[in-house]
């Protein structure tokens, strides 16, 4: 697929992606016992740091991790995104750059560096690495909702539709699907759509800190179409 040609009219405007923390920016010091531990450990440490939101410390543990394995390209995505998640952008595209370099083919590096552009308001060349990401795997479901999303912001609500529809097909992610769906039939005026989608997505978000905010964000979409039936 190709979603190039949708833009040659299209001027940037600001992105509205959410809002990632800051916190833990400065890397720690490595302890000495890290050195020791598998690798498969350490990466399971970094989901532990991550779901903490010490960055600082899950940086420094697939730092440690890459120079066991220079070669990994899931190494240096995943630090990527850890970087991105704490602000710091410029070193998670050199390390989403460095991850394609090793694998050409890595889906999910493309849809991480497509986020990237998405957030700077770079829309061709997010939607090109979104059409990367699902070219080489197709049931990337992240990546059908993130580029429906940047449709979205492009005012191209029957691509965005669209994404999110294919995206449900795979069963993953459903409460975030539907909330996507239900803010475009939103933003193009149909609300009963719009109302029923919420709905579902409510119904499906699974109790966790991330949805909860999910959750809110839903909630006042809600109270902002019913101001405007009001």
């Amino acid at each position: 697929m190709n979603a190039i040609a949708f833009l040659n009219r299209q001027t940037r405007k600001p992105n509205r992606y959410w809002t990632i923390p800051t916190a833990g920016r400065h890397p720690q010091r490595q302890p000495k016992q890290w050195k020791t531990q598998s690798s498969s450990y350490l990466r399971s440490l970094v989901k532990v740091k991550v779901k903490q939101g010490d960055y600082s410390s899950a940086i420094a543990i697939l730092t440690q991790l890459i120079k066991r394995h220079p070669h990994s390209a899931a190494d240096y995505n995943n630090r990527g995104l850890i970087h991105f998640q704490s602000g710091q952008t410029e070193l998670a595209l050199a390390d989403y750059n460095q991850a394609l370099e090793l694998n050409p083919k890595l889906d999910s590096a493309f849809n991480n560096r497509a986020n990237y552009y998405a957030s700077l308001g770079m829309w061709k060349e997010a939607l090109a690495d979104y059409d990367m990401a699902l070219d080489y795997n197709p049931a990337n479901v992240r990546a059908w909702i993130n580029q429906g999303i940047t449709f979205r912001q492009l005012g191209l609500h029957e691509r965005a539709l669209d994404n999110f529809e294919f995206a449900l097909l795979f069963g993953q992610l459903p409460g975030q699907i539907y909330a996507e769906r239900g803010r475009t039939y939103h933003l193009r005026g149909d609300w009963n759509c719009a109302i029923a989608d919420y709905k579902r997505a409510i119904a499906q978000l699974s109790p966790s800190s991330e949805n909860q905010r999910r959750q809110k964000r839903i909630e006042s979409w809600i109270d902002e179409l019913l101001r405007h039936c009001a």
